[in-house]
C-alpha cells in the first residue's frame, strides 16, 4: 500500500497495525460472532468496548473521573450546539476558551443558549 500522509484536522491517520486490527474486527468483533457494525449499541459487547475506549482515553490523557468523556458523531460543528443543550441543565452561563477559529464558532453557537464567559 502506498502511504498517503494526511495533515488535515481530521480524520487522522492511523498506524497500519491499527488498521489491520480494525479490518479483522470489522467482520467479527471479539466473541460477538458478528461485525462490530452489526452489534447492538445497547448490547454487552458494545458496552464493554465503549467502557474500555473511555478508560483507555482517560488513561492516555489523564482525564479525572469528575470530567465527562463524550464520544460524539457528526463533526465538531454539530456539537457546538449539542454541548450547551445537553450540559447546561438549567444553568444560564457557560465558560469557553477562545483559542482561534473553531472556538470562535463554538462561542457563537453557545451564545444562542446561554450567557458565555470567555
Amino acid at each position: 500500500m502506498n502511504q498517503v500522509y494526511n495533515f488535515s484536522a481530521g480524520p487522522a491517520m492511523l498506524p497500519a497495525q491499527v488498521l489491520k486490527q480494525m479490518q479483522g474486527e470489522l467482520l467479527e468483533y471479539g466473541n460477538a460472532k458478528a461485525s462490530v457494525m452489526e452489534i447492538s449499541h445497547r448490547g454487552a459487547d458494545f458496552m464493554a468496548m465503549a467502557q474500555k475506549s473511555e478508560q483507555d482515553l482517560r488513561d492516555l490523557m489523564g482525564i479525572p473521573d469528575n470530567y465527562k468523556v463524550l464520544f460524539l458523531q457528526g463533526g465538531a460543528s454539530a456539537q457546538f450546539s449539542m454541548v450547551p443543550i445537553n450540559l447546561l441543565k438549567g444553568k444560564t452561563k457557560a465558560n469557553y476558551a477562545h483559542t482561534g477559529h473553531w472556538s470562535k464558532k463554538a462561542i457563537a453557537e453557545g451564545q444562542r443558549y446561554c450567557d458565555v464567559n470567555i
